[in-house]
């Protein structure tokens, strides 16, 4: 009988019954995973960047095969089941395939007839896919981009492989037993990582494929996957202060007037944002000159007072576009499979551009580098980026790739990535865009992503808390929310200013320290037709808040400003290593077991340690502080050795600080 395996160069190939893995070494310790029923196995690279072929050890036994990179090592079964394992360089099982079948028969007899990989067919043609996985208990599991909830380990979680508004997938898992997954399929699915089982599922797909690597270090796990996926551009300059923004500046002249008074203030401020609908139509990407009549005269005022001037741009294209018919024509814009050819219709029946398509996304940078870049403006705002269909029926709209069951999860990377490439045409470097939505290898494009359109509220934060540390772990460092959340606040009301308050000194130890927010009472819209259709929210500057709220935020506006060079410094390393700007206890102190349960505090780089106030009426909170460290409370200057929770005050003006080993950080004058 021949043997079921074959070795191509350093890729170990298994085939049985119609079905072909592929195991091979795809960067240093790390190994990436093929399977298909199909007859060929497509060469897509998703998230992940060619590699450098690393020398891997291939053997073939009587009854299994093992590929070894370095630190990890994958053993094949050639039983009928093919069950693979994978250990550390110490023998040590990272994860381990559920099989329950009695075709393994030399592991045990189980009549569940459970295989690990099962391709199941859809009629039509392709599969619904389930990976399973062994689960320990014990395991802790992080990352996995941003979902609205309050949990920061996700074991015994079940996320939506999907992206909505607010909730981003970027499926990159990172264990505390010392491996980093990523699922590399952008199909609509799920993912459970159970108390006794882990499945991964994508309903609509043509082959498995997944990336796995080891390291002894959250650090090692995380730099090895950014050296597979990419990094982001050096943050520019103007990315590291304070950024100002409402829902929505109605004209030219109210934008130029807040601007305006925060130099008045001598208040510090590096970006302001023109948001939607300052167009005459969605899909046209330019300004409405009844209400903004001098683009290039802004920009020209605003960089005089070392302004940035970022401009909202929607993918989202109005039958009645002076663009849509030639988009129709040219096969640029999204398709439904059923019903009429609408996928979003607010103030206007749309249907948004298909970023997979590259004539598409050419098509609308050529649009705003004539209406916006050429006037100046290098900053853009990709919003609806998920992109934010009126009803989440994944299955019924279809791209130039292939349908949004099978690959929807890559719209907002191909968004970025459109003009990101745009931008780097023009000879721009250290690209920044801010973007509503992300999946795996996102951050290469330059994109910023914010936690969308959340609730503003105390619980509210409190999952914004979570979610920003996930979404560095899963690979995306850059990230902000809207300070005080998005909607549902009157900015006179005590309780939001104390929210308000809250989250303002938490936004100003954020990667990005940006305002924003749809606040009541609303104002009327200026008109009846293009950009005047739009009403406002209310004022939402620092200022706007009382007098008590506008010291405070002085107070951390002009801490962040004397941080900057310390907050380049961590900028630099999320650009050459893939390191999270901010990131839980563990990540500096592993081997503090304590770390991995600590899901309220966490690092601003490598010297400060942040506490924030994330509960109504509190004005102490207990902190934990890590071993190996002796922690400096930034405001008495007491000092304590760490391995311990300590009991710290915490005014309404303070948010805990500790410096790290006496660092010299200038929190104060």
């Amino acid at each position: 009988m021949d043997s079921v395996f074959t070795v191509d160069g350093n890729r170990l190939i298994r085939e049985y019954d119609g079905e072909k893995v592929w195991l091979e070494p795809w960067g240093a310790d790390s190994l990436r995973v093929r399977s298909t029923q199909l007859t060929t196995m497509t060469e897509e690279d998703w998230a992940l960047l060619p590699q450098a072929g690393d020398d891997a050890t291939i053997t073939v036994e009587e009854g299994k095969a093992t590929i070894e990179n370095g630190k990890i090592k994958a053993v094949i079964s050639a039983e009928a089941a093919g069950k693979t394992t994978f250990y550390n360089q110490n023998g040590d099982i990272l994860l381990e395939e559920y099989v329950r079948n009695r075709k393994n028969l030399k592991e045990f007899t189980s009549a569940l007839k459970i295989d690990a990989r099962e391709f199941k067919a859809n009629l039509g043609g392709d599969f619904q896919l389930t990976q399973r996985f062994e689960s320990d208990p014990k395991e802790k599991i992080f990352g996995m981009g941003q979902y609205q909830q309050p949990f920061l380990d996700l074991k015994n979680c079940t996320l939506e492989l999907a992206h909505r508004n607010s909730q981003a997938s970027v499926p990159f898992a990172l264990s505390s037993l010392g491996y980093g997954f990523l699922w590399n399929n952008p199909a609509i699915g799920q993912v459970t990582f159970g108390k006794n089982v882990t499945e991964w599922v994508a309903k609509s797909t043509k082959q498995l494929d997944f990336w796995i690597t080891a390291g002894d270090s959250p650090s090692e796990i995380e730099e090895a996957y950014a050296r597979a996926t990419g990094t982001v551009p050096m943050m520019p300059e103007y990315g590291l202060g304070f950024w100002q923004c409402k829902l929505r500046y109605q004209t030219q002249e109210e934008l130029l007037e807040v601007a305006r008074e925060y130099k008045r203030r001598e208040l510090p401020i590096d970006v302001i944002v023109v948001d939607y609908f300052h167009w005459p139509t969605q899909g046209d990407w330019k300004f409405d000159t009844d209400y903004w009549p001098d683009p290039e005269g802004m920009v020209r005022e605003l960089k005089e007072m070392g302004i940035e001037l970022m401009v909202s741009v929607w993918p989202t294209v109005d039958k009645n576009s002076e663009n849509y018919q030639e988009m129709l024509q040219k096969g640029y814009l999204t398709r439904t499979e059923k019903g009429i050819r609408i996928t979003h219709d607010f103030l206007g029946n749309t249907v948004y551009f298909d970023t997979t398509h590259p004539g598409a996304r050419q098509f609308v940078w050529e649009k705003a580098k004539e209406n916006y870049y050429d006037k100046g403006i290098k900053l853009f705002w990709l919003d609806e980026a998920e992109p934010e269909y009126n009803v989440y029926d994944f299955e019924n709209y279809r791209y130039h790739i292939g349908s949004n069951a099978q690959v929807g999860n890559i719209y907002p990377l191909m968004f970025s990535k459109g003009f990101y490439d745009g931008m780097k045409q023009e000879g721009q470097e250290n690209i920044v865009n801010l973007v509503r939505c992300a999946w795996a290898g996102s951050q290469r494009y330059g994109a910023l992503v914010w936690s969308g359109d959340i609730d503003s509220s105390f619980a509210s934060l409190r999952n914004q808390f979570n979610t920003g540390l996930n979404m560095g772990l899963a690979g995306i460092p850059w990230w902000t929310t809207d300070i005080g959340g998005f909607q549902g606040a009157y900015t006179d009301d005590p309780d939001f200013r104390e929210c308000m308050i809250r989250w303002f000194q938490y936004g100003a130890f954020c990667p990005v320290f940006r305002l924003h927010g749809d606040r009541e009472p609303h104002s009327e819209p200026l008109g009846t037709s293009g950009g005047g259709l739009c009403p406002s929210g209310a004022a939402n500057e620092v200022w706007s808040y009382g007098e008590e709220a506008y010291q405070i935020f002085k107070k951390y506006m002009l801490m962040r400003e004397r941080l900057r060079p310390y907050i380049k410094g961590l900028m630099a390393e999320a650009h050459e290593k893939g390191t999270p700007v901010m990131r839980p206890l563990f990540y500096d102190f592993a081997q503090d077991k304590e770390t991995w349960n600590v899901e309220d505090a966490y690092m601003f780089g490598p010297q400060l340690l942040v506490a924030p106030v994330l509960h109504e009426g509190q004005r102490s909170r207990s902190v934990y502080l890590p071993k190996g460290a002796t922690w400096t409370n930034a405001f008495t200057k007491e000092v304590w050795e760490g391995g311990q929770y300590i009991d710290c005050p915490a005014s309404l003006d303070t948010i805990p600080l500790f410096l790290r080993d006496g660092a010299a950080l200038p929190i104060e004058e």
